[in-house]
């Protein structure tokens, strides 16, 4: 039911919004506030370390400068999130991350919406980490991002927005300092939320 109402929402705000729509130019700032949805890929390179995370719901503010009115980079941003780490499925610990990603978005002309594409680079760092010992992960990861989105005008230079990103994100797994696992995050994040153009 929830599925139908979305889209009968986004159905609403393309028809409102074709007389509305209006072009990004060089200059504008379009600034979005988004709930994100993060389903997490938990791919491990050992089979015998099932190293997870738990899926979540969590804000994220996004900033985005056009160079022209199809070119955009954007600026991705949270508050670090905290996560239970699981092994073979049972919690065994917790950790934070915090993950701001930059992309170059490509915007296309369309009547009513905008949509658009991007991809970027994104760095993830993980903090309080808490482990039974001697358990450990690597703190820094980088890695790639792509994304797919549009932007739907509902007011003068407000926007409807859904977002889409394959964020790309891995850690080393250390026993006592070696090395038993490569652990791939690789979320998947399906958003929606308001923009505001400046």
């Amino acid at each position: 039911m929830n599925q139908y109402l979305l889209a009968a929402a986004v159905g609403a705000a393309l028809v409102s919004g074709t007389a509305m729509a209006q072009d990004f130019k060089e200059g504008d700032w379009l600034v979005r506030a988004r709930v994100v949805h993060l389903d997490a890929a938990n791919k491990n390179s050992d089979p015998a370390v099932p190293v997870s995370i738990n899926n979540k719901t969590l804000p994220e503010v996004d900033f985005t400068y056009f160079f022209n009115k199809n070119l955009a980079a954007e600026l991705i941003l949270t508050v670090p999130q905290k996560q239970t780490v699981s092994l073979g499925g049972a919690p065994i610990g917790t950790l934070k991350h915090l993950p701001p990603t930059l992309t170059l978005q490509y915007h296309f002309d369309a009547p009513g919406f905008k949509p658009y594409v991007g991809a970027g680079i994104n760095f993830t760092r993980f903090s309080s980490v808490n482990l039974p010992a001697p358990l450990d992960i690597k703190r820094n990861s980088w890695g790639g991002a792509l994304q797919v989105g549009v932007d739907i005008p509902v007011a003068k230079d407000m926007y409807f927005n859904i977002d889409v990103k394959k964020v790309f994100i891995k850690t080393d797994v250390t026993d006592a300092g070696a090395k038993i696992d490569t652990f791939k995050v690789d979320p998947l994040l399906v958003g929606v939320g308001l923009g505001w153009k400046f």
